[in-house]
């Protein structure tokens, strides 16, 4: 039990009463304090006692979300309602192409169309011009700056590998001879193409289903039963880790009309263990495998990943109220119907959406499906470098051997890149 405490004594009043100047200018600098900052008061305990966080400034001034600030983004567009994949295609003969054909050696042969006799150069003077905005202008040095000390690589079939091309088109012009190179592996899976002195590299990793298949082949891959490996995504995904930003498509290599095989164990085994899933079903099992090695493998905080939707295609031209038996051959003008809309899968697009909403990680979506769907004047057609001589009847009915699948370069996908730009810096 505590002693009582001594009466006060006369030094111990005077002790106190020496204090009280103090308490009293603390007490007028509570005052103060209260009266300057009252507001700031009011938004803390006038929330149910929680604190409001302020949002973090940017250089102009403006509030941003720092929650919903994605990598590599340097601004927003003038009209952030702007759905950039929905416009119109506009003739500008002075700033297309981006790129003369003859000036990027790196285009491959068979997306060459003007060495290869295209008489036309229409296709290539195609602008896309979103409503209600404009599309920032594609700037070579802004992405080599963004991609210094950084990789960056393109996954997926040869759809994917023109998109990449044209990457390295556009940014190749402004790089010295001595200061760039490219190389490819023996099977021609990997393509490294190099800013040496950004330290940055551009690549592209032939993949055409994502998963680990029996296409895998570069070189040879046209296999008339296709099969897929499940679980299998890290046996490409091994080349993916250390990327910076990456760019996926799958689509056209599903499309077989039947259903897909899937292997349950190894391309070696003599007696294989096969499942067959609908194409849809099927499709969803390589969405859900890359959006999970993309959730342990990237960090959203340093790297992006985009995903380019179908890539159109213009086989039968009935589709567009063309003559019937024909193809994207000899077609030099634009599909002009803003709702029309190929043979291409809604059901994939549905699949698409609905994996990909469930998905921790922000995956940029590259919706280049219904603005390519115009273009049936942009396929290669005939005028490609042909691997295999053409027989007289091939000859005699020129769509009989038409690509219109692939696009030429410069064209088309120098459209899909300058969206990627805008969605990389200006998502």
């Amino acid at each position: 039990m505590k002693p009582p405490l001594p009466p006060p004594s006369s030094s111990s009043v005077l002790r106190k009463a020496r204090l009280s100047p103090y308490f009293h200018t603390l007490l007028t600098f509570i005052a103060f304090v209260v009266l300057l900052y009252c507001e700031d008061f009011l938004s803390i305990f006038g929330h149910g006692s929680k604190l409001v966080p302020t949002q973090p400034v940017s250089e102009t001034g403006e509030e941003t979300t720092s929650s919903t600030a994605l990598p590599f983004a340097k601004g927003k567009l003038a009209n952030e309602g702007c759905d950039i994949f929905s416009g119109r295609w506009v003739r500008d003969e002075l700033n297309r192409p981006p790129y003369e054909e003859s000036e990027c050696p790196y285009i491959q042969p068979q997306l060459t169309c003007q060495e290869h006799g295209r008489p036309d150069k229409e296709y290539q003077k195609w602008r896309w011009q979103p409503y209600g905005c404009d599309l920032p202008r594609f700037n070579a040095t802004l992405m080599l700056e963004a991609l210094r000390g950084k990789r960056m690589m393109f996954v997926g079939d040869s759809l994917n590998r023109g998109q990449y091309v044209s990457m390295v088109c556009l940014l190749h012009r402004i790089l010295p001879e001595n200061a760039k190179s490219l190389e490819t592996s023996v099977d021609q899976s990997l393509v490294v193409f190099r800013a040496k002195d950004y330290n940055a590299s551009i690549e592209f990793n032939w993949a055409p289903f994502l998963l680990e298949s029996n296409s895998d082949n570069a070189i040879v891959h046209r296999v008339a039963d296709r099969m897929v490996k499940k679980d299998s995504i890290n046996k490409h995904g091994k080349n993916w880790k250390g990327v910076d930003i990456l760019v996926f498509n799958t689509y056209l290599w599903w499309m077989t009309g039947q259903k897909m095989k899937f292997l349950k164990g190894s391309f070696d085994d003599e007696k294989k263990d096969i499942e067959e899933l609908v194409t849809e079903e099927a499709y969803r099992v390589a969405m859900k495998s890359m959006l999970k090695w993309v959730r342990k493998n990237m960090d959203q905080n340093k790297t992006r990943v985009f995903f380019t939707s179908m890539s159109p295609l213009h086989i039968k031209s009935n589709e567009w109220g063309g003559e019937p038996g024909g193809n994207c051959y000899n077609e030099t003008t634009l599909i002009g119907d803003p709702n029309y809309w190929g043979s291409e899968s809604k059901s994939i697009m549905q699949v698409i959406r609905e994996e990909f909403s469930k998905s921790r990680y922000p995956i940029t979506f590259l919706n280049i499906t219904q603005l390519s769907s115009y273009r049936k004047d942009a396929h290669t057609s005939i005028y490609k470098k042909q691997w295999t001589p053409l027989t007289p009847e091939q000859l005699a009915n020129p769509a009989s051997y038409a690509d219109c699948v692939h696009w030429c370069l410069p064209g088309l996908q120098d459209t899909w890149n300058e969206l990627l730009f805008a969605k990389l810096f200006y998502p």
